[in-house]
C-alpha cells in the first residue's frame, strides 16, 4: 500500500504521546481517550505510512527505527499545529467591513460593533456598492458589506448569509438651485419628466441601479444615462453642477457641497438595506456587528416598514410582516 501523504495531525500528536511515555495507558490519560481509540489511530497512522512504529508487548512498549525517525517530525508537526491554534485563539484576523459610503449609518453600526468587542480589529472600508463589494467577498479580500441583498443575482444568494438591517427611506440630491430644493419634501410625481442619476454604468453598484428603475417605472421619471464615477466631496460637487440630474440616495446621505437633500414621499420609497457577508464565515467581531446592528435596529425601529410606502414587490430577504 502506497503511503499517505495527507496525515491528521491528531494521529502524530498520538504516536508522540505513546512515544514519550512508552506506556498506552498513560498516554491515552494524557490526551483524554480512551485507550481503545488511541490504539485504533496508531494501528491508522502505521497504516498510512506503511511502517510499524512500536513494538508491543504484554508488559513492554518500544519504538521501532522507523519510529525513531518520526518521533522528531511528529513533534514539529505538533508544535506548528499548536502555534496556529493559539495564533487564531489569542488574535483572529481583522474583520474587514465594507460601510459602502463614508457618512451613513452603517457607521453607527460599526462603532457599537468596536464598542462589543474592544479586543477585536474591525476594519472600514469603502467600496461603494453591494454588488462589487460582494465580489471582494467571493474573492476572500472583504468579509462585510451593507445593502440591497434582493437586487443581488440569486446565484450569488446562495452563497451568501444575510441579516436584514433596516427600511431605510430614500431621497433626492439636488444643486441648491434647482427649482424641487425649495420644497420640503419631494412628491415622486414631481420628477415626472426628470432624469435621475442612479448608478447607471457602474458595475458595482447595479443592485441601486435595479432598485431605481422599479421605483421609477410608470412614473414618467427616467434613470440618467451614465456619468463619471465621481470620487470625494468635489469631483461629486463638480460633476453635479455639469450634469444638473437629481442623485437618488437614502435620507442619511451625508452633506455634499453645493447640494440639498430633499426625502421622497407619496409613496415614500424605502431602500430594503442588509449586512452581507460570505456562507460559512465565522468571526467574534462579525458576531459583534450582527449584535450591534440588531440592538440599533430594535432601539430605533429599523425594523418597522412606514405607512404608504413603497418596496420592490417579491424582495428576497426582508423580515416576516409582524402579527397584528
Amino acid at each position: 500500500m502506497a503511503p499517505s501523504y495527507d496525515i491528521d495531525p491528531r494521529l502524530l500528536r498520538a504516536f508522540t504521546a505513546v512515544a514519550e511515555e512508552l506506556h498506552f495507558t498513560r498516554a491515552a490519560a494524557r490526551l483524554y481517550v480512551a485507550q481503545q481509540a488511541l490504539s485504533r489511530d496508531i494501528r491508522r497512522l502505521e497504516r498510512e505510512l506503511g511502517a510499524e512504529l512500536f513494538v508491543r508487548t504484554t508488559r513492554h512498549v518500544a519504538l521501532t527505527p522507523d519510529g525513531e525517525r518520526l518521533l522528531p517530525y511528529a513533534r514539529r508537526v505538533s508544535a506548528a499545529h499548536d502555534e496556529l491554534l493559539d495564533a487564531f485563539r489569542a488574535a483572529p484576523r481583522p474583520l474587514l467591513v465594507d460601510l459602502n459610503t463614508p457618512g451613513l449609518v452603517q457607521d453607527r453600526i460599526l462603532r457599537r460593533a468596536r464598542e462589543l468587542a474592544p479586543e477585536h480589529e474591525l476594519m472600514a472600508r469603502f467600496e461603494s456598492g453591494l454588488t462589487g463589494a460582494v465580489r471582494e467577498i467571493l474573492a476572500g479580500r472583504l468579509d462585510t458589506s451593507f445593502g440591497r441583498y434582493g437586487g443581488l443575482d440569486a446565484a450569488l444568494r446562495t452563497r451568501l448569509d444575510a441579516q436584514f438591517v433596516r427600511y431605510e427611506p430614500m431621497a433626492v440630491l439636488l444643486p441648491d438651485d434647482h427649482p424641487l430644493a425649495a420644497l420640503s419634501t419631494v412628491p415622486l410625481t414631481t420628477l415626472a419628466g426628470e432624469r435621475v442619476y442612479a448608478g447607471a454604468g457602474n458595475d458595482r453598484t447595479t443592485e441601486w441601479t435595479d432598485l431605481a428603475g422599479r421605483l421609477f417605472a410608470g412614473r414618467g421619471i427616467e434613470v440618467a444615462p451614465p456619468a463619471p464615477l465621481a470620487v470625494g466631496h468635489e469631483e461629486f460637487r463638480r460633476v453635479m453642477a455639469k450634469h444638473r440630474h437629481p442623485v437618488l440616495v437614502v435620507v442619511d446621505f451625508p452633506d455634499m457641497p453645493g447640494c440639498v437633500l430633499r426625502p421622497l414621499v407619496d409613496p415614500v420609497p424605502l431602500s430594503p438595506v442588509s449586512l452581507v457577508w460570505r456562507k460559512g464565515l465565522r468571526h467574534p467581531a462579525l458576531d459583534a456587528l450582527r449584535t450591534a446592528a440588531a440592538e440599533i435596529g430594535v432601539r430605533e425601529g429599523w425594523h418597522t416598514r412606514p405607512s404608504g410606502s413603497w418596496l420592490p414587490p417579491d424582495e428576497p430577504g426582508l423580515p416576516a410582516p409582524s402579527a397584528t
